[in-house]
């Protein structure tokens, strides 16, 4: 693991919400990493394909694997409020996609899940 790629994963894993890839730039550059959009994104899709972090397509952003060393379906609780992000894993058993998927004679290889909607804090407090 490179010193950048290094310093991209402590800076998902310490920002507590999904981050955009210029996000991450901007936190490399304050740090002192003169880093450039491809090193950034070169760094996060490395993150990925390794599992150490998540893409998410509906912000298009990207959080830190909760557990990196288990093989797991990862599903995402994302409040649309405040951007509380909650990673859980789902069973990996066959379902509906993986039927249509065998049938269309694709393989999967990476299923992530997002779900969208409001947190328990945001219910509680005022409406945003």
């Amino acid at each position: 693991m490179t010193s950048i790629r290094r310093r991209v994963l402590e800076t998902l894993r310490a920002a507590g919400k999904p981050l955009g890839a210029y996000d991450v730039l901007a936190q490399l550059n304050a740090a002192g990493l003169p880093a450039q959009p491809p090193a950034a994104y070169r760094a996060l899709d490395f993150l990925v394909s390794e599992g150490f972090a998540h893409k998410l397509s509906s912000r298009r952003a990207y959080v830190a694997c909760d557990h990196p060393d288990e093989a797991h379906v990862a599903a995402f609780m994302i409040c649309r409020r405040c951007d509380l992000t909650i990673e859980t894993s789902v069973a990996a058993r066959p379902g509906p996609l993986d039927e249509a998927a065998s049938a269309a004679g694709f393989a999967i290889e990476r299923t992530v899940l997002e779900a969208e909607g409001v947190c328990a804090g945001c219910r509680e407090g005022p409406a945003a």
